[in-house]
């Protein structure tokens, strides 16, 4: 199997890495938007600024420059995986467009402006290209290391998931389908909200129960957001859901939850953005959530005093009493 990646960030290089270790019949290329980074990767066998001291598998080729040839060329058999920040997976579709082959994305979350979740913006822009999108709880440098872990694949295509499972598949990463795409897709969007959530919790020292019950109630919140979209329910109890968000919400390597604990120290959102050196998607996807909530009637309390939080219309301390001020309720309302 031919696979590109497309964006040499962490988790692009470290999916690379993978696919270049599960077989040797992969012919990979990570393909890297800057080509002075691409020359860096070639010369150190290295990605030093998203995953320092790991090196790439020497089956792995590294490339820059147009990809207009490769994709004039790509064969039904090919994958292309898009591992940009959802800022770019718009522009990545397009170049894509009419591509026989297998198409997957790994970013996680709600298009900014138009509020669309990935399949949505791949239905406006690329409809005819069969497509999904490859989630889970994962870090990148763990993956990169071939620490156990496992993903989803998600797609209406049996085709697609079938890619996706032979592409990465192997004895450190095990691939799960599922052709609930939109359930995955909330799953991996809210997640990145409510780890903001968790971390700001943290960061105040609320404590373990306010945690727990934090985690419990974004749950809560994914999945009615999840249902009202057209999600299946036990989507939300699976990798994509309860998964993605225990890793995020509760792991130090989690950019998110490191936004949500620099808030609690009293830095500005810009100073917490500017501290983590990477692309942090629950702040660019909080308001896009809570918006596409508020259309359909759905209540994300969480989602919305982070956004608040986020806006600086409440401080940190304040966005807390907000929650609990809250009148009772029934658990599942």
């Amino acid at each position: 199997m031919r696979i590109t990646i497309i964006g040499a960030g962490a988790w692009g290089t470290a999916l690379a890495i993978a696919a270049s270790r599960s077989t040797s019949d992969h012919r990979v290329r990570l393909h890297a938007r800057d080509a002075s980074q691409a020359q860096a990767m070639l010369q150190q066998r290295r990605n030093e600024r998203y995953l320092p001291g790991i090196d790439l598998p020497a089956a792995l080729a590294v490339t820059s420059g147009p990809l207009d040839a490769s994709i004039a060329s790509a064969q039904a058999q090919d994958l292309w995986v898009i591992a940009t920040p959802m800022a770019g997976l718009r522009a990545s579709l397009l170049a894509l467009q009419g591509v026989p082959a297998s198409v997957t994305w790994l970013c996680k979350g709600f298009e900014s402006g138009s509020g669309l979740m990935p399949h949505e913006v791949q239905a406006h822009v690329a409809p005819d290209v069969r497509a999904g999108a490859l989630s889970g709880p994962s870090f990148a440098q763990e993956v990169a290391r071939s620490q156990p872990t496992a993903l989803v694949a998600a797609s209406p295509h049996a085709s697609v998931r079938d890619a996706l499972v032979q592409a990465f598949h192997g004895s450190a990463l095990r691939v799960y389908a599922n052709d609930d795409i939109v359930g995955v897709e909330v799953g991996g969007a809210v997640k990145n909200v409510l780890a903001i959530a968790t971390g700001l919790c943290d960061g105040l020292n609320l404590g373990l129960n306010a945690r727990a019950a934090l985690v419990t109630r974004g749950l809560s919140e994914m999945t009615r957001l999840g249902l009202a979209l057209g999600a299946k329910a036990e989507t939300f109890m699976g990798l994509s859901g309860l998964g993605d968000l225990v890793l995020t919400a509760t792991g130090d390597l989690s950019r998110n939850r490191k936004v949500g604990l620099a808030l609690a120290q009293g830095m500005s959102l810009q100073q917490a953005i500017d501290s983590l050196g990477h692309v942090a998607e629950g702040v660019y996807s909080a308001r896009t959530v809570l918006q596409r909530a508020q259309q359909l009637g759905v209540v994300m309390p969480i989602t919305e005093a982070v956004v608040a939080l986020l806006d600086g219309q409440l401080k940190a301390p304040e966005a807390v009493q907000v929650l609990m001020g809250r009148g009772p309720k029934g658990e599942a309302v």
